[in-house]
């Protein structure tokens, strides 16, 4: 499968004008993002349906900046190099590594996970999965059941089992992230996380203990119902892929299915909103 780069220049740059430019391409379809030096590169599967002079048009330019787009299509084979000439590892709050194969591993931490990205998202790089790495460092896990919507690279999902998780499901509704996944939960030795391709249909009546879903604005506010649905008594749900300007947009729509917000942190930008049921 080929691959669409978007490369949209921003001028002035910002932190701020970039994250907002990554979320309207987020909410297109656009998986995978990485800084350049005037602005960023967005990546998605090439598709027939899929205009990347049309998704270029459709960006709202932050406010004082000018947009310019340029795309091309890269093939599959190209991404690993892509990535290994640009793939740093990271560590968050000094407990979880997050590393590429290439790279030395850190047997000092408490986790060292291996992430082979190819193009899906969750190299802990972006603000979103940082969020969701400190979210889990401090959520208890042990013996608990544990869904990762829109896994990506797995990444959250391997953590949770290195936590103790007792059962872990991760879910990509795009075949290339559920392959990608499928490969790095057999990289880290995983025994507890099946990996499936699909959206909320697959969770039909299962439960969970804890709920992740970095995805996206949309997305979040379409399958609350069926998260809540899934959510055990005193289960979390833990959301990300929003906008800090989203915060309110989200808090009251899980309110008006039942959850109530217990904590929001912030980075750069971008939010990570955990919720309960309500008290009824």
């Amino acid at each position: 499968m080929d691959y669409t780069e978007l490369h949209i220049a921003i001028a002035p740059l910002s932190d701020d004008g970039r994250d907002i430019v990554v979320a309207q391409l987020a909410d297109m379809g656009y998986e995978s993002f990485m800084d350049a030096p005037d602005g960023l590169l967005a990546y998605a599967q090439a598709l027939p349906e899929r205009s990347p002079q049309h998704d270029a048009a459709a960006l709202q330019a932050p406010e004082g900046t000018e947009l310019r787009a340029s795309w091309r299509t890269i093939a599959d084979q190209n991404w690993n190099a892509l990535w290994e000439a640009s793939f740093d590892p990271i560590v968050v709050d000094g407990r979880c590594a997050i590393r590429a194969s290439f790279h030395a591993p850190h047997p000092q931490l408490e986790h060292d996970i291996v992430i082979d990205p190819q193009m899906s998202f969750g190299t802990g790089h972006h603000q979103t999965t940082r969020l969701m790495v400190r979210a889990l460092l401090g959520t208890p896990l042990s013996g608990l059941r544990v869904l990762d919507m829109g896994c990506g690279t797995g990444v959250l999902a391997i953590l949770a089992e290195q936590r103790g998780a007792q059962q872990v499901l991760a879910i990509d509704i795009e075949e290339w992230a559920h392959r990608n996944a499928l490969d790095n939960v057999a990289l880290n030795r995983c025994q507890h996380v099946q990996v499936l391709q699909g959206g909320a249909e697959l969770l039909g009546g299962r439960t969970f203990d804890v709920l992740l879903a970095n995805i996206n604005l949309n997305v979040l506010l379409a399958d609350m119902p069926t998260y809540r649905k899934c959510m055990a008594p005193k289960a979390a749900l833990l959301t990300s892929g929003i906008l800090d300007a989203d915060v309110p947009t989200l808090a009251e729509h899980a309110a008006r299915h039942g959850l109530r917000t217990v904590r929001t942190e912030l980075l750069e930008g971008w939010a990570m909103m955990a919720f309960e049921i309500g008290r009824q």
